[in-house]
This record gives structure tokens, sequence and C-alpha cells, in this order.
């Protein structure tokens, strides 16, 4: 793992399905252990390593297991099979307002946002203003993140994941709302991040950003790794696979 930041192996996960409650229950309490469910799986059988430093990219359709597998990435899910092994810190930015409270402020949130990652109240002080400059959601960083709309939860969450130290970045998503100008901030955060030698993991279906930012990718389909390397060889066997579907 000297050069890795991500190693997966063999590893899936499943999820098991009952066509009712009753036979949940009567799963539970049969002596002789007899199966009332099936499986789905959501991913099966993923092999991949993620080297340190790298921007690696992940492309693939909504439903075909990428988000199951950012969660086994980041803890968030435990596999069913296999082993994920992570070298360093990581920060998960998932979904849009991922690990805030609706109810607390922009500046609340980034100070609980903190604490959660793990950071002292001395670190979450230094890199206070310059996350809040970089969110610029000017008086609204004093208002409930209730009140926000997606894009300014996409800046709060994008700022906050970028200015907090970590050995890994998981970003899901997150630059496809927000206005042309923060875009391109986000694009100059990621580039000085991958200068810096941080681990950025970027899932996005802007296909241009995928193929600009990443050296190599990976192909997500039907629950399953089709395809590692290259990016603008993977992206060629994503298109082929579109049009074949289409």
């Amino acid at each position: 793992m000297s050069d890795l930041a991500i190693k997966l192996s063999n590893v899936s996960k499943y999820y098991k399905l009952y066509d009712s409650p009753r036979d949940r229950l009567k799963e539970a309490l049969h002596p002789f252990r007899k199966k009332y469910h099936k499986k789905f799986y959501a991913l099966k059988g993923v092999d991949l390593e993620v080297i340190k430093g790298e921007i690696f990219g992940i492309v693939g359709k909504n439903g075909s297991g990428k988000s199951t597998l950012l969660k086994l990435i980041a803890s968030v899910l435990i596999p069913s099979h296999g082993g994920v092994i992570v070298e360093g810190r990581i920060n998960a930015l998932l979904e849009l307002g991922a690990g805030f409270n609706p109810r607390f402020t922009g500046l609340e949130n980034i100070r609980f946002y903190g604490m959660v990652l793990g950071l002292s109240e001395v670190e979450i002080e230094e890199k206070l203003e310059e996350i809040v400059n970089f969110a610029d959601l000017g008086e609204y960083i004093n208002q409930p993140l209730k009140s926000y709309s997606s894009g300014m939860k996409s800046r709060l969450g994008f700022s906050v994941a970028s200015h907090i130290d970590s050995d890994i970045i998981i970003l899901d998503e997150v630059l496809s709302v927000g206005d042309s100008e923060f875009k391109k901030k986000c694009n100059v955060k990621i580039k000085e991040l991958f200068s810096s030698g941080c681990t950025i993991i970027l899932v996005s279906h802007n296909e241009d950003l995928i193929e600009k930012m990443c050296e190599r990718a990976a192909l997500i389909k039907d629950h399953r790794l089709v395809a590692v390397g290259d990016t603008e060889n993977v992206l060629l066997q994503y298109r082929e696979g579109r049009v074949e579907e289409g």
C-alpha cells in the first residue's frame, strides 16, 4: 500500500429483498435458518486500486453502483464480501449538504462538520475565514441551512471539503450545481489540491470535466467494474455503451 491510497479486493455489497415483512420475520425465527430473501447486488466483485496523489474519475449511468462504491470507500457502508483498505484521512462529500444540520447556520455547520471530521476548535478557526470567503454566500452564511437553495448548499459543502486538510477527497457530482464562476473556482481548487498531493475521486456525468481533470478513470456498469485505465479509453467505452443501449 506504500503507493496506493485505496485498494478494493473482490468487494461486493448486497441487500436482502423480501416479498413481504412476514417473510423477514419467518426467516429470523426459522429453526433451520431457511432463506426467504433474494439478494440484490448493488455492487459485485470489484477490484480497484487508486494511486496516492492522483485525480481518479468514475463514470456510469444512474443506478449503476457508483454511489455504493463511494460509500464503501468512505466506510459509510460495510462490504458484504471482500476488503477495502484506505490510507489516510478521507473526506467524502457524497451529496449536497451531506453531514450538515439543516437547523444550523452556514457558519455553525462549518464548525460542526469540522468537528465531525476530527478537527480541533483551533484548526477549525484557522480555516474558517478562508472557507467563508470561498463559499461567498454573503449574509446567508448566518442563516439556517434549511433556507439554502441546492446551489448554496453545494457552495458551502465544496468549500468545507476542499479547505479541510485531508489525504483523500471524494467529490460526487458536487460541481454540477452552481453558477459558471463558482465552477471555475472549484476547478482551480481541485488543481491546487492535486498539486499538493491530495488524492481525489471525482464522480460526474460531465465527461468534459472527467477528461480534463483525470488521467485515469473507471466505468461502472450494471453494478460491476467493467473498465479501468486511461480516461480517454474509459470514456470511449462509456459512450459506446450508451449508443448500444440507445
